[in-house]
């Protein structure tokens, strides 16, 4: 699917971008919250793989579409919000990381079963 190919593009760019961004600017921080930076651009690389990977899957044209969009929120929800705890040193930004996570558990599930 074209648009998981080009958000997998997007994403992957992102993190990059994300990433580097948190060791120049976050490096006199705290270092619990530049390890919550850390993980963030962990998940947002992986799973930008993991979005690109749907789109080639043997699986349904269904498959691919539910765990593309579940890996696209997921991503979203909790490495944005994880993000924005390390950036705020806040932790009340993080409150949408278990819905993110929980997207990205329903996301490579949707690939095993659909």
């Amino acid at each position: 699917m074209v648009w998981q190919v080009r958000l997998a593009g997007l994403l992957g760019a992102s993190s990059i971008a994300t990433g580097a961004a948190g060791a120049h600017l976050l490096a006199d921080r705290d270092p619990t919250f530049l390890g919550i930076w850390k993980t963030a651009v962990q998940y947002h690389q992986v799973h930008a793989l993991a979005l690109l990977a749907t789109a080639a899957a043997p699986r349904s044209q269904r498959a691919r579409l539910v765990a593309g969009t579940l890996f696209a929120a997921g991503t979203a929800l909790f490495s944005g919000s994880n993000y924005l705890v390390a950036w705020h040193e806040d932790r009340a930004y993080g409150r949408a990381s278990p819905y993110g996570g929980l997207l990205l558990i329903a996301g490579w599930t949707a690939l095993a079963v659909l």
